[in-house]
């Protein structure tokens, strides 16, 4: 009889426990859901900042086209574990009335990365490596704290030196010095083209990195009525060509990627923006021939 009751007290008493710590784990599971809502809210709005109709996405979705978005101050990188590259890095420049950059920081190596890209992995490769989102205008529009996130090894990709220090240096400092001064603010999107076939890209390699092919970089003038230029330049170059010689339709250039550059963007208007190259406007043949500036 004694022991009937203790046992019964005993689950009087746990029943009280259990209903607690079922609200504390309800309570707790509020507050996950209420700061993943929040975090979810802010981290779009920055997306959003530094993008135009949307982040770039997949027509379909493979294993070589799975990329993680990393967020960096001032520009956004898609990021493949798979090619070990940025697939896709965006960002908006804009006028600054006082548009300078500091001293160029050291490369630094991204933790956030699967594979492990060292600092001097190119090291010997006849590759440099190849600013992404651009050191210049990113520090000029966005600060120092950008700037040295442009330095991170996750913004690079493996260039020509005639490509990197001549053709791409070129095109980075029109779009900076003449269109964001004749359009007031651009947005840019930029990245690698690979080999058609994967396995024909699986030997060419920095270290882990895959070698592109080509990159691309696509300007738009995020306007009522938009207006979009796209280059693809292949590694092969002298670096002493005119700009326009390498120009394109967006259209190509994701038929080359499989990316989605403008997911939210209406049909007609994306089958004019993307599906034509018009250069009116632009007075890129005042600008394609341009010295570089250093």
């Amino acid at each position: 009889m004694f022991f009937t009751r203790s046992r019964t007290r005993r689950r009087r008493s746990a029943l009280p426990n259990w209903r607690s710590r079922t609200r504390r784990f309800a309570i707790t599971l509020v507050f996950v859901a209420v700061g993943s809502g929040l975090w979810y809210t802010q981290e779009q709005q920055y997306r959003d900042q530094l993008s135009w109709m949307g982040t770039p996405t997949w027509e379909r979705l493979t294993p070589l086209t799975f990329h993680r978005v990393l967020r960096n101050e001032g520009f956004l990188v898609g990021w493949s574990d798979v090619r070990v590259n940025p697939l896709w890095v965006s960002y908006q420049l804009y006028e600054v009335e006082n548009p300078r950059a500091g001293p160029r920081p050291d490369f630094q190596r991204d933790w956030r990365t699967l594979w492990p890209v060292g600092t001097d992995h190119y090291a010997g490769s006849g590759y440099d490596r190849g600013h992404l989102a651009p050191n210049y205008a990113i520090a000029a529009v966005h600060g120092s704290q950008a700037q040295r996130d442009t330095f991170y090894m996750s913004n690079m990709s493996p260039q020509r030196p005639d490509l990197n220090r001549r053709l791409w240096q070129r095109l980075e400092e029109v779009v900076m010095d003449h269109f964001v001064e004749r359009f007031g603010v651009v947005q840019v999107i930029t990245g690698p083209v690979f080999a058609e076939r994967f396995v024909d890209g699986v030997t060419q390699r920095v270290g882990l990195v895959e070698i592109p092919e080509a990159f691309y970089k696509i300007v738009v003038v995020p306007a009522e009525e938009p207006m979009a230029l796209a280059f693809i330049m292949p590694q092969e170059v002298h670096g002493n060509e005119p700009l326009d010689e390498f120009l394109v339709s967006i259209d190509e250039v994701e038929a080359r990627t499989g990316l989605n550059f403008f997911p939210s963007l209406a049909e007609d208007v994306a089958a004019v923006l993307e599906g034509e190259v018009v250069t009116e406007g632009w007075r890129l043949e005042e600008v394609a021939r341009l010295p570089a500036r250093f």
